[in-house]
């Protein structure tokens, strides 16, 4: 009796797990050579985001945002926000709240 009230609370708990969602922000930096070349600076970036995605994220990205960007020195320092489709949806139900302020566009 106790081994069947056990199989069945595991197959309710396995069978009602929601689905998980990746949703992360990653803090990387990268050496720029010339910070007040823009060609220079945008390789940068690409370069930063290209080794988050191969050494830092172990899923399959659908969303790439960079929300901030520094320049200290020679280095910059990018902040990423990085999601699964999932993970987007996620980031979509919370960006459609009325209190958020207007989205800024970013160009490089």
């Amino acid at each position: 009796m106790l081994r069947t009230l056990a199989a069945a609370l595991v197959l309710l708990l396995v069978m009602t797990s929601p689905a998980g969602a990746y949703l992360v922000e990653v803090t990387t930096s990268v050496a720029v050579s010339d910070a007040n070349d823009r060609h220079v600076v945008q390789d940068a970036v690409m370069s930063a985001v290209d080794d988050v995605l191969k050494e830092a994220i172990a899923f399959k990205p659908t969303l790439i945002v960079l929300t901030n960007a520094t320049i200290v020195g020679d280095r910059l320092y990018i902040r990423l926000l990085v999601a699964d489709k999932d993970g987007e949806r996620t980031f979509d139900e919370l960006n459609t709240s009325p209190d958020q302020p207007e989205n800024v566009d970013l160009k490089i």
